[in-house]
């Protein structure tokens, strides 16, 4: 199989943790200055917390596909 079997869940694992990552940084570190006029000065909560949830239960069950094997 091209690129292993067990591509599915690392490709699985690897968005959900970027989704996680990203969001949090956003939420703990935001911008110092808005780059253009119309960018927001912080991240909704509402909508990172949502990708957040989002990520982790994408990340979660692959991770625990990689480690059953």
């Amino acid at each position: 199989m091209f690129l292993g079997e067990d591509l599915l869940p690392w490709l699985l694992l690897a968005l959900g943790a970027a989704m996680v990552a990203g969001n949090v940084a956003a939420l703990v570190r935001p911008p110092d200055n808005p780059r253009n006029k119309g960018d927001l000065t912080r991240a909704p909560k509402a909508r990172s917390i949502t990708m957040i949830v989002i990520g982790l239960a994408c990340a979660v069950p692959a991770l625990a596909a990689l480690v059953a094997k």
